[in-house]
């Protein structure tokens, strides 16, 4: 009974094989060059190695193949893009541009958010978010920016001729105090060892994520959270919500205290004349007429347009995106810029010219300020175009 079991078992995967490999979308995704498939288990093989090694295979996969290539990791084909002029070509048609599997595997921690959410709910929330999407946060917190870097400097100061080898630690403290204070409007710095907790918690957030992305039995939920890695992801899901709910507490009990005075209002787009530093919860640390993203989510609850449970969503959703994709785009770009020395004498002469005109400190502030409109509006102004698609 049992080895008839087995051998219908396996009968039925090599009929599925079949099916999924041979049918439409099968046949031109296997037009695409790629390493060699094998029936069932795709090419999965190749990638169960450490992450080191995997950047190492995906380099030479680009050369070998095409900056083009496809896997297959058993029933799940995935393309590789690795050129953004091609990336461009996909990115600018609505069509094929419906959110992945990838996206399932976040909603455990982000649930529905922005990121995540698909239509309808990506339309009407992406409309609702982009008062505050925009750069006001940002231009308002750009002293948090700037206090953040120059905390790193004098780091890196103090640490005389000491070799750094990696980035990631020295970005991960303050790019995340960043992140938080102007997320939350709460510095890291005043949760005493929670803080490190919290660190270290999404520092080991990748690990479980990035294993669970090559083993396709693992992409459902129940299955994966029975595994070590599963609960481990778990433990760290809670401790993020964990923290977000008790900002979300502390947050909308300040605002009930001071009847909601110092929350933004958006109808007239004014700010308070008052410094709400004194009162019961604020961070006295943030200047007046300065909101926290999180300020800008309640004001929108108090209009009945959310809810905690969607505040709390998008708090995750913009902590752990902003905190990932800043991180390592600074990462990127001084690794590039460390091997390329003409490049930097370019920067500091251009610095230097700079600092000869004006001051440093209203240097400093004009181009953070001419940098971040330039480059974020047109960021902006595409991720909330009308004819853009929630892929």
């Amino acid at each position: 009974m049992i080895s008839a079991t087995l051998v219908l078992l396996v009968f039925i995967l090599f009929v599925y094989n079949y099916y999924v490999r041979n049918g439409k979308n099968g046949r031109l995704i296997n037009l695409i060059p790629g390493p060699p498939v094998y029936p069932i288990i795709g090419c999965i093989h190749p990638f169960l190695i450490s992450r080191d090694d995997l950047w190492t295979f995906f380099t030479i996969a680009c050369d070998t193949y095409s900056v083009i290539f496809k896997t297959w990791y058993c029933f799940v084909p995935v393309v590789y893009i690795s050129h953004p002029d091609d990336l461009e070509v996909v990115l600018s048609n609505t069509k094929h541009n419906k959110k992945g599997f990838i996206f399932h595997m976040l909603r455990p921690l982000l649930h529905t958010g922005l990121f995540t959410s698909e239509e309808p709910k990506w339309h009407s929330r992406r409309k609702l978010l982009a008062h505050t999407y925009n750069l006001n946060i940002i231009q308002q917190f750009i002293k948090v920016l700037i206090k953040e870097g120059e905390n790193m400097i004098t780091s890196l100061n103090n640490s005389g001729n000491a070799v750094i080898k990696d980035l990631v630690p020295l970005l991960n403290e303050y790019m995340l105090n960043a992140v938080i204070e102007i997320g939350v409007g709460t510095s890291l710095r005043d949760l005493g060892m929670f803080q490190q907790q919290y660190r270290e918690a999404l520092e080991r957030m990748h690990e479980p994520f990035i294993s669970r992305f090559w083993k396709p039995w693992l992409y459902i939920n129940w299955m994966f959270f029975l595994t070590s890695e599963g609960r481990e992801y778990r433990k760290i899901v809670k401790m993020f919500e964990k923290f977000t709910d008790l900002a979300i507490i502390k947050r909308k009990f300040y605002h009930d205290c001071t009847n909601d005075k110092y929350l933004p209002n958006f109808d007239n787009d004014r700010s308070t004349k008052e410094d709400s530093s004194k009162s019961i919860g604020y961070n006295a640390k943030l200047q007046k007429n300065q909101f926290a993203m999180l300020d800008l989510l309640i004001a929108e609850s108090r209009k009945g347009h959310m809810i905690d449970s969607d505040i709390k969503e998008e708090i995750n959703t913009f902590i752990f995106m902003s905190y990932n994709t800043t991180m390592n785009s600074m990462c990127f770009t001084l690794a590039l810029l460390a091997e390329h020395r003409d490049i930097q004498v370019c920067i500091v002469k251009k610095l230097h010219y700079s600092i000869e005109l004006i001051e440093t400190p209203i240097f400093i502030h004009i181009f953070l300020h001419t940098f971040l409109h330039t480059y974020n509006k047109r960021f902006f102004n595409y991720q909330f175009n009308d004819n853009a698609d929630p892929g």
